[in-house]
């Protein structure tokens, strides 16, 4: 059954490629609804794999695979809309390459093959590259192209880190499978500089996917021109596919006794993307390309929270979670706004509270909750970060944080006022049918209700995720 949660939605978006439109629709929403409950039962019964040495069930893993099932059946909801508003070309591509995109995320979330990981990673890329040129523009075109090659080269540097990895063993020998586990269990028995060495490279490598700063360039323009429910999943779960990668190999750097050398290096990166967010976000033209470095600041976030451990790396699962479930509402009620006002520029907007108040009350909150407004999931991991920060003693690291968010959120603040209260003559194009409104609603609803209540199978998943580095309360 394990297997069968990334093969379903490989083969059904094979088939989707020759289906007509009106077929590839529905098809999104069956296919999701099938994947969100074979991803419930690999939660409940946490299976063994046909194939143990290649794919296995981790906590950080099932985390991000119940994410992306979520996320995947209420955009393939908000989706049948979407296309029907915007009468899409070569639809069947389009939905055929969001079930692979599905598929191959799928598989990164269940690799515990550090090879096999590095493929699904690749794979990602490849299915969701047509997703970017939908439009069929000269700037899908570009973002497209970059979008490819500087995610290749450093899925490239990616490869060669693993390899590095092996060469750790071989020096240390070391006579173990090369997958996650088993590494993490042989780990003090890795040569310590070449598993450094691997380690950098797989950061760097997987980073560049997951848009930290400076490897960050692809992401805003790929994000601006992908249609809305693309722009959803690359955000809200592509991102943390890489991350995946990242965590995991912090892991076997932390049970071979250098968490602090790969710690201090996800701090460094996490620090410059924050920055690096704060610097543009506060002369952005674009609402999407503005929700793209949002996207980068929070991915920044994450890997500070994760090189600082403790709390702080609790505080970053916390934060991962409720930044998939926020943004992705966020981009769905950029695309909302788009179809209605027909402009990707602030300027083009204004008075989104009269002119689409459905709209409206979702894209305000979503701003609120990324914004870490109490009591939002991220107010809470950002406070747990802090706190963390100050109790491991980086109170320079912690100042430039804090002092970073409050930039960020001034700059986000302004744009957003803009959108929501500026006078406009615009002419609305868009109907708010329910099917474009609520799947951003339960998307928000969901992060809402998971600060009050956690079950106690998810707080013990992340528990059990963060316990390598030291993560927890």
């Amino acid at each position: 059954m394990l297997e069968l949660v990334f093969l379903a939605p490989f083969l059904a978006g094979v088939v989707a490629f020759f289906l007509p439109r009106n077929v590839g629709r529905p098809l999104l929403v069956i296919i999701g609804a099938i994947h969100l409950l074979l991803s419930i039962l690999i939660w409940v019964h946490r299976p063994v794999s046909m194939f143990p040495e290649y794919f296995a069930v981790s906590p950080e893993g099932l985390l991000s695979l119940l994410v992306i099932s979520l996320l995947f059946f209420l955009i393939s909801i908000y989706t049948t809309g979407y296309l029907k508003a915007s009468n899409l070309k070569s639809e069947n591509i389009f939905t055929g390459s969001m079930l692979l995109f599905l598929s191959t995320m799928t598989l990164v979330t269940l690799s515990d093959h550090i090879m096999v990981m590095w493929i699904a990673i690749e794979a990602t890329t490849l299915a969701s590259a047509p997703l970017i040129y939908t439009h069929r523009t000269a700037a899908s075109l570009e973002a497209t192209w970059k979008y490819v090659l500087i995610c290749s080269v450093g899925i490239a540097m990616a490869l060669l880190g693993s390899v590095l990895i092996t060469v750790a063993m071989d020096v240390g020998k070391v006579d173990a499978p090369i997958s996650f586990s088993a590494l993490t269990a042989v780990a003090k028995s890795l040569d310590p500089m070449w598993l450094k060495a691997g380690f950098v490279f797989i950061l760097v490598g997987y980073g560049t996917k997951m848009g930290l700063a400076p490897m960050h360039t692809w992401l805003p323009d790929a994000h601006s021109e992908a249609p809305s429910p693309a722009s959803a999943l690359l955000s809200g779960v592509l991102l943390n596919c890489a991350y995946l990668g990242i965590f995991k190999t912090n892991n076997i750097m932390a049970a071979a006794g250098l968490g602090d050398f790969s710690g201090t290096i996800l701090m460094v990166f996490g620090l410059i993307s924050i920055l690096a967010a704060a610097t543009f976000i506060l002369k952005q033209t674009e609402y999407k390309r503005m929700l793209a470095y949002s996207s980068i600041e929070n991915m920044g976030i994450i890997a500070f929270g994760t090189g600082v451990g403790g709390l702080a790396a609790y505080g970053a699962i916390i934060c991962l979670i409720h930044h998939s479930l926020i943004k992705s509402s966020l981009f769905l009620t950029s695309g909302n706004i788009l179809l209605g006002y027909g402009s990707r520029l602030i300027k083009g907007t204004g008075n989104l509270v009269n002119r689409m108040p459905k709209t409206f009350v979702a894209f305000f909150a979503g701003f609120a909750g990324i914004s870490g407004f109490p009591p939002f999931g991220i107010f809470i991991g950002e406070l747990f970060i802090i706190v963390g920060t100050f109790r491991a003693g980086h109170h320079v690291g912690a100042g430039i944080f804090i002092l970073s968010l409050c930039v960020i959120f001034a700059g986000f603040a302004n744009q957003i006022l803009k959108i929501s209260f500026d006078d406009s003559d615009a002419t609305i194009q868009l109907t708010e049918s329910p099917g474009m409104v609520w799947p951003q609603y339960a998307l928000l609803l969901t992060s809402f209700l998971l600060c009050f209540w956690v079950p106690d199978t998810l707080y013990q998943t992340i528990i059990h995720a963060v316990a390598p580095i030291g993560g927890g309360f």
